[in-house]
């Protein structure tokens, strides 16, 4: 094959990925609107289908509320206890607050709700539904998928707060004016707006990337033939980019 022949199939190859590519997130872009507009339709929200995804709420995220509270509280007071002796042992205390609400409340948090919803939500939304239930099955899926993103992150951000307060002050309540002036600082207009619309995209992101790729999937292709899926591929690459403009828009 000649060098002309070698570059004409690479460029060919390299525009086919490219073209599939481009489809596939234009699939995903409009499954997503669909899924939102339905998400808002009171029609939605009849008889039948409220039964559908109040059982689905109740499964993504009832029923695991209290364990990954219990999980995130334990695991929060760790890196709480780090930072604040650590900060301490430098003379830093005054920072170590700030510090904490900084990383854990308004990064770590929210970003770990959204990877654990993944994992649980993995083999839910590889069941095989078709497009054609997108009303009955899959709207319902992806609202309980996304209350569940934004509720543990909510509620676990709610329990972080209570720890650095309790770390720090114990049960006095004089810290509670100074505390909650730190925070208020922290949590300004600008910040505190970035924080909702990422854990509002992060809990979409999570809710519709996964579900319309797998949808994307030939029946007879097989989980076996692909261990990492795409749409976890995709959701990661979408992730870190929701990560990425909210840290922009917060500090630069």
């Amino acid at each position: 094959m000649s060098q002309h022949s070698l570059l004409h199939s690479r460029f060919g190859t390299l525009g086919h990925v490219c073209v599939r590519s481009a489809t596939s997130w234009w699939g995903i872009i409009h499954f997503g609107a669909v899924a939102i507009v339905l998400a808002l339709s009171p029609s939605t929200y009849s008889q039948g289908n409220y039964a559908v995804i109040a059982r689905n709420i109740y499964t993504s995220t009832w029923q695991v509320l209290f364990w990954f509270t219990v999980l995130c509280a334990l695991v929060s007071l760790v890196l709480i206890r780090i930072v604040v002796v650590t900060a301490s042992s430098y003379g830093l205390s005054q920072y170590a607050l700030e510090m904490v609400v900084r990383v854990l409340v308004l990064e770590l948090i929210p970003l770990g709700a959204a990877l654990f919803v993944l994992l649980r939500s993995d083999m839910t939304i590889s069941t095989g539904a078709t497009a054609s239930l997108m009303r009955t099955e899959l709207v319902p899926c992806v609202i309980a998928i996304a209350f569940s993103v934004a509720t543990l992150a909510a509620v676990s951000s709610v329990v972080a707060l209570v720890l650095a307060y309790l770390v720090v002050y114990g049960l006095s309540p004089w810290g509670l004016a100074e505390y909650t002036h730190m925070v208020g600082r922290v949590f300004d207009p600008v910040v505190t707006v970035t924080f909702v619309f990422k854990t509002v995209w992060f809990s979409l992101a999570v809710a519709v990337i996964p579900l319309a790729s797998a949808l994307q999937i030939p029946h007879e292709t097989t989980r076996e033939s692909n261990p990492v899926p795409q749409g976890t591929v995709r959701l990661f690459l979408v992730l870190v980019l929701i990560e990425g403009v909210s840290l922009t828009a917060k500090y630069i």
